[in-house]
């Protein structure tokens, strides 16, 4: 019995850190209505060298993103990360340094959040509005700093875990969720990896940009999607 208990309770703080509908410890959205044909791609864990091919992709499709960039890249790069905004897609707070949140105390997580805010505003001349937290883990703190920085947590309807799996893979992921108020997460860097290769992630956008419009949906920021 209570090996069964202790397991149950194991899953369940699980879903509570990570779970994508789970509000547990910070209010997040997962998806958007499904009343209209549109989709939301994200990205994560940039900018980077890679970041301006994720761009020239959505051009060529007239698609929008969002993007969510870590405040400490987004320095480093800071003509990267400004042209993302200069080229009318949504900027989001994936923390400061990607640090992980869980197991960490109240004034971290809000140091994280409030350093990236302030990083992120200065570069594109207004403070993000939507957070994703590392790792899609979420702990105690979290919501509060939310609340006192403006920022409404995001999490996804889809992952496509393009830093481990080939083009087709990813592809695939998405495909399978594609539909009506759908929020797709992808990676235009790799976390702390200062030479990433986002080559997969590239050629899945190529391919999943157009499918989409065959199947009636447009790709458009979370701003257009959640509101």
């Amino acid at each position: 019995m209570w090996p069964v208990v202790t397991a149950a309770a194991v899953a369940g703080a699980a879903w509570a850190v990570r779970g994508r509908s789970s509000q547990v410890f910070a209010p997040s959205i997962w998806r958007g209505s499904r009343s209209r044909p549109l989709v939301a791609l994200t990205f994560d864990d940039g900018p980077s060298a890679w970041t301006p091919q994720v761009l020239d992709l959505l051009d060529e499709h007239d698609a929008k993103a969002t993007f969510f960039q870590i405040g400490s890249f987004a320095q480093r790069c800071a003509d990267i990360a400004h042209e993302v905004s200069r080229r009318g897609h949504e900027i989001g707070n994936h923390t400061h340094t990607h640090a992980r949140l869980y197991l960490r105390s109240p004034g971290f997580i809000h140091g994280e959040l409030s350093n990236a805010q302030n990083a992120l505003a200065d570069i594109h001349g207004t403070p993000p509005r939507w957070f994703r937290a590392t790792y899609g883990c979420r702990w105690f703190g979290l919501a509060a700093a939310q609340k006192e920085l403006g920022l409404t947590g995001v999490m996804w309807t889809a992952i496509g875990l393009d830093w481990k799996l080939p083009e087709d893979a990813i592809l695939n992921r998405l495909l399978a969720a594609a539909s009506n108020g759908a929020i797709f997460c992808l990676h235009d860097g790799r976390a702390q990896q200062s030479e990433p290769d986002a080559s997969p992630t590239i050629g899945a956008l190529r391919k999943l940009l157009p499918a989409l419009r065959q199947r009636g949906l447009q790709s458009v920021t979370l701003g257009e999607i959640l509101e």
